[in-house]
């Protein structure tokens, strides 16, 4: 109630200036400051507590920002700090932020302040996190998580207390979440996503993306590793449908494990950068001379980490009938089958196979369900797959598109019309830095489609600009709509490179019109930091910042985005949101819609700039009148502007903004 009430006092109050602001606020300009503020920050400096491996800046690296503004930042909280902030989620008044040791909610009743409401403590990686009325999904896909939310972690590699699925919480009461359910999954939950079926208001599905290795049928009955082809009840090349009835949310189940990924080959791939190749292989060779364990995965070698080696470990202890920590022996052991180990999960293929094709990607890694066209986009790893989800319970691949320019097809967004699908593409994994100067601007960038009768086409890359350094993990990451009426304009996080907002309305040519950025987190190492995700939310933009908390901020007027368009997207409010399940965007009728419409027809000449002035007066005119004459007024001037369309330069646009002043008028009492 309180945003309600916010949103309408907005309303009220600006209704004298709407009809008249042409671009607002005092930076007018339509040209990128030069040179780019972010190249060169200053880097700050962090310390490391050994005891927990937790991360802390000590000294704030510098910031830089063009036509956007940080309003707060908020630390995570005590049992949160220096642990990894994942994804965002929003319900009411509240922002539920993802952690690896679970989650906390923030009270944003006052966006400039956020208040924590309460810090979940229920490790597991890497609760991304999404809300459904009073429900929240949490995923868990690591091996330490547990069904009891304990923080001692799971030492055996097969477990009976393991969590790797769903976890589903009531959050009737947010101040006390109540943990009702969970759902186990072969390969555990990276990430999920909620679907509203538009014909089922008895149900809310989740579909379930993990990427990790397939589970012991000792510790999950029925987790078949074999290929389909040799078993069909493989738990690969699949993704889950999840059933949760509302009225009983603890009956939660899998429904349906659609196959989307039959017949898919191995994608082209491009070469990885050779300073990549060189910073792998000293990294290898560190690692091996210190007892670490590495592998390579097509052509690059990797660095395996405890979480992935040590259940392993156990495992050989057991096979040998041992007891207590590993010995040498069980590390040679091991050392000697890893890769073949690491070949068989990410199917390479075995030395002297025939030459044939490969299979495909066997999992999507995000999936945003837009269900008022019946469409969702699957970011799966090597693809880019449009989705038919009429039958919610059971999608269907209608299309696939791969790029070798693409490393990992991460995340995906459509345009609120349904006539654009963009992918992001999550190069190196988010570790790396792939914002470097050296570079191309196709690797790790997005990839914006347009769709014409479900066909994806290819249109054009954006990737962040302003080149980051080599202490910066940063590329492509997640990212929302803002709600600005006649225009397809995103914000999006890429990890140390900050965030952008760009505008892909045309799609051969995404142009950016406001960034944020710190330097470096730190100035003599690599750190982990940046933002993971950034969402307009109700008026406001949320950033998950992976090492320093929660960041909101608020758009600027500039000469590329106006008053009146940044007030027309705050109109739009939702109760919850989750960017993975994307709603239609509907503005109510204002003179904010009307002379957003207004303002680009004068930015790109859509209309005569006599013509601008003159509907500008008009609206100006109609705002100060009430009742009939206000509508007699409007009803006139849409009229008049259904005859300017013809001879527009943007006649689509004029017809947007008279069926624009058509609802004023038909919203006058």
């Amino acid at each position: 109630m309180k945003r309600r009430l916010y949103a309408l006092a907005r309303v009220i109050g600006g209704l004298s200036l709407a009809a008249c602001a042409s671009s607002g606020g005092a930076n007018l300009s339509t040209v990128p400051p030069s040179p780019d503020p972010r190249v060169g920050l200053r880097a700050g400096v962090v310390r490391v507590d050994s005891a927990n491996r937790r991360v802390f800046e000590v000294t704030p690296a510098a910031q830089a920002a063009w036509n956007l503004r940080l309003i707060v930042n908020r630390p995570s909280s005590e049992k949160f700090i220096g642990v990894t902030n994942s994804d965002l989620a929003f319900f009411r008044n509240y922002v539920i932020q993802g952690n690896y040791n679970g989650f906390q909610v923030w009270d944003i009743a006052n966006p400039a302040a956020p208040a924590l409401k309460v810090g979940y403590l229920c490790p597991a990686s890497q609760s991304d996190v999404s809300v459904y009325r009073n429900l929240l999904f949490v995923s868990g896909e690591g091996m330490g998580g547990r069904l009891d939310c304990g923080t001692q972690g799971v030492h055996d590699s097969v477990s009976a207390e393991r969590l790797r699925g769903l976890r589903i919480f009531d959050i009737s009461d947010i101040a006390n979440p109540k943990y009702i359910a969970n759902v186990q999954t072969c390969r555990g939950s990276h990430t999920h996503s909620v679907v509203i079926d538009p014909n089922d208001t008895a149900n809310v599905y989740v579909y379930i993306s993990g990427a990790a290795p397939v589970r012991s049928p000792t510790e999950l009955p029925g987790c078949v590793t074999a290929s389909p082809d040799s078993n069909p009840n493989s738990a690969r090349f699949r993704i889950e449908v999840i059933k949760v009835p509302l009225a009983a949310p603890q009956q939660a189940a899998i429904v349906s494990s659609p196959r989307i990924f039959d017949s898919l080959t191995a994608p082209p791939t491009h070469a990885e950068a050779p300073e990549d190749v060189t910073r792998a292989a000293k990294a290898a060779a560190d690692a091996r001379a210190k007892g670490g364990f590495t592998a390579a995965v097509n052509g690059l070698e990797y660095v395996l980490g405890p979480g992935f080696i040590n259940p392993m470990l156990d495992s050989v202890v057991r096979a040998r009938r041992g007891t207590g920590a590993p010995t040498a022996a069980d590390s040679a052991a091991l050392r000697a089958a890893i890769q073949g180990i690491v070949d068989v999960i990410v199917g390479a293929p075995k030395p002297g196979t025939p030459n044939t094709a490969r299979p495909g990607p066997e999992q999507c890694h995000d999936i945003t369900a837009y269900p008022a066209i019946g469409l969702a986009g699957g970011a799966c790893a090597g693809y880019g797959l449009l989705l038919d989800i009429h039958d919610v319970a059971h999608p269907r691949r209608l299309g696939a598109v791969s790029d070798s320019n693409f490393s990992y097809w991460h995340s995906a967004t459509f345009n609120n019309d349904g006539t654009k699908l963009l992918f992001s593409d999550e190069w190196g994994g988010g570790g790396g830095p792939k914002c470097r100067a050296t570079d191309r601007h196709e690797w790790g960038a997005d990839a914006i489609f347009t769709l014409d009768d479900k066909r994806m086409t290819f249109r054009s890359y954006y990737k962040l600009p302003a080149p980051q350094t080599e202490l910066e993990n940063c590329v492509a990451h997640n990212g929302s709509l803002i709600p600005i009426p006649g225009r397809d304009v995103m914000v999006q996080a890429w990890y140390q490179g900050g965030i952008s907002v760009f505008d892909w309305t045309d799609a051969a040519h995404p142009t950016e019109i406001a960034f944020f950025d710190r330097g470096p987190m730190d100035g003599t190492n690599g750190v982990g930091a940046g933002s993971w995700s950034a969402y307009w939310y109700n008026g406001h933009i949320y950033s998950s910042e992976i090492a320093r908390g929660l960041d909101v901020l608020d758009l600027l007027p500039s000469g590329l985005l106006s008053s009146n368009e940044i007030e027309a997207a705050r109109l739009v409010h939702w109760d919850y949101f989750n960017t993975q399940d994307q709603p239609r965007i509907v503005w109510p009728p204002s003179f904010f819609v009307a002379g957003a419409y207004v303002d680009q027809l004068a930015r790109s000449n859509g209309l005569a700039p006599q013509r601008v002035a003159a509907v500008r007066q008009a609206l100006d005119r109609a705002q100060k009148l009430s009742g009939r004459e206000r509508r007699d007024a409007l009803t006139q001037l849409a009229t008049q502007l259904g005859g300017d369309a013809a001879a527009a330069g943007d006649a689509a646009k004029v017809r947007s903004l008279a069926a624009a002043v058509t609802d004023l008028a038909n919203a006058q009492p």
